[in-house]
């Protein structure tokens, strides 16, 4: 006897042959794949399952789709590493029964079928809230950039353009230079400059000449299309700002509406905004419509502030907690800010830090909405004007539909804990899925292209969450019952 385990020996027969399904555990989460594939309509999701009256039989789509599941839940999304893992991964050779597609045949399906492989992730959810797991009331939403498979040098804006430009006319300015200097010394002296240096500059000189032919025709595009940038490898991905020591990604901005209890992901869209303000009543609608509840709390940070959208969130019967930006420098130069101006509603009336009223004096309309203008006539002799405004008076501005705004503040004030539940909440799938990407770009071009791989990450993420909470037999069970 050894001191170590042994394996078996590799020539060694058995009586009664080993299965396939003897490799795959009952609690192994490639069962949750194959259940959760067999649950599936294909053929409503918008999968093409009936076979080509000519040519060669393709693979079925539940195929393609056992390998993908798989693959992302494992943090495999390349095409070509899921064709190496098809023959050598036995979970993988056990969901698609030994079949082996070249990975353009799995290339090719992701890019074809993107609209009902979305589906196949609200399907999901759907799963999600037919067992329970969708009853909190609150859901957090967040946006995180996404690299896309376009680097900064292939990314130009109008002002990189003219940067570029300007750069090129001095170098080319600086060569030319260059070329006088030795036509004037051979002129004068008979000396002549080396050939190598010249041959070196009209070389340089042509290739100036080149790259600005070429950064004139994408201005010359821009001016044609009215667009303020274009990224040649992905034509569709924008330069967006992330943080202060990454302050550009070129990428997308990935939405997500995720619920409090179980921080599963109810609700995502990959957009090409570089930010978040116009996206709450959209992700808030598409979060409560896909629980299935008919009133929600929405919870996001102070990207999202906007009046119109808080506004339609209440429309549509749902709260929205968002934090409010300071955009004032009133407080930063030592004066009153205007929270220290208390309106009282049965007046009609602002009540100023020395007691006087803001009376209501006219309504305007900007940008759409309808503001009240509200000033004393008592500001010129305040002994604490100097506190207040360098103008002759204070004025402040109301809009018609300010009450919203301040109850959310009063909910704020009353359960501050709710902007820490959104951080707790939202920022932790935007990090494991990231990871899982190996914090590189996406593996597709194009914004419909993009989405559907998003779709794939999230519809991973949430089946790892769900295997998590209830386990692989009680999913399973629920797929088929």
């Amino acid at each position: 006897m050894t001191r170590f385990i042994e394996g078996v020996a590799r020539d060694q027969v058995t009586l009664l042959p080993e299965s396939l399904d003897d490799y795959v555990a009952e609690d192994n989460p490639a069962r949750v794949v194959d259940a959760f594939i067999e649950m599936l309509d294909l053929a409503s999701l918008g999968f093409a399952v009936e076979r080509e009256a000519t040519g060669r039989p393709g693979y079925h789509p539940d195929v393609m789709l056992r390998i993908y599941l798989y693959g992302y839940l494992n943090q495999i999304q390349s095409s070509r590493r899921l064709e190496r893992e098809c023959g050598r991964n036995l979970e993988l050779i056990w969901l698609t029964g030994r079949l082996k597609p070249d990975f353009k045949t799995i290339a090719d399906f992701r890019k074809d079928n993107g609209p009902a492989i979305r589906k196949v992730c609200q399907q999901f959810v759907a799963l999600c809230r037919n067992i329970k797991l969708l009853d909190s009331d609150i859901v957090a939403i967040d946006g995180s950039r996404f690299k896309a498979v376009n680097s900064k040098a292939r990314s130009y804006t109008r002002g990189k353009l003219k940067q570029k430009l300007g750069e090129i006319d001095k170098a080319i300015e600086r060569y030319l230079m260059e070329l006088d200097r030795a036509d004037e010394a051979l002129a004068k002296t008979g000396s002549t400059v080396p050939t190598s240096q010249i041959v070196r500059a009209s070389r340089k000189l042509a290739h100036l000449h080149k790259e600005a032919e070429r950064y004139r025709s994408i201005e010359e595009r821009m001016e044609a299309t009215g667009e303020t940038q274009v990224s040649l490898s992905d034509p569709d991905a924008k330069s967006m700002t992330t943080t202060p020591r990454k302050p550009k990604v070129i990428g997308y901005n990935v939405q997500t509406a995720v619920e409090a209890k179980h921080h599963l992901i109810v609700a995502h869209e990959v957009t090409t905004f570089g930010y978040d303000r116009d996206a709450l009543s959209t992700m808030a609608i598409a979060a409560r419509d896909a629980m299935g509840a008919d009133e929600i709390e929405a919870v996001a940070d102070k990207g999202y502030f906007k009046s119109e959208e808080i506004l339609a969130c209440q429309t549509a019967g749902i709260t929205a907690t968002v934090s409010k930006p300071l955009t004032s420098g009133a407080s930063t130069k030592g004066r009153f800010d205007r929270a220290d101006f208390v309106y009282d509603r049965q007046k009609d009336v602002y009540v100023c830090p020395a007691g006087e009223h803001l009376i209501y004096r006219f309504a305007s309309q900007e940008a759409g909405k309808t503001l009240h203008s509200y000033w004393s006539s008592f500001c010129g002799g305040c002994v604490i004007k100097d506190k207040c405004t360098p103008s002759v008076q204070r004025r402040i501005r109301r809009w018609e539909h300010e009450d919203v705004l301040e109850r959310m503040q009063q909910r704020i004030n009353d359960d501050p804990s709710k902007l820490a539940l959104r951080s707790m909440t939202v920022e932790h799938p935007f990090g494991t899925i990231k990871s899982w990407m190996g914090n590189t770009h996406f593996k597709m071009r194009r914004l419909k292209n993009v989405a559907t791989e998003m779709a794939l990450h999230v519809l991973a993420y949430n089946m790892t969450r769900v295997i998590n909470i209830i386990g692989v037999p009680a999913l399973i069970n629920a797929m088929r019952a």
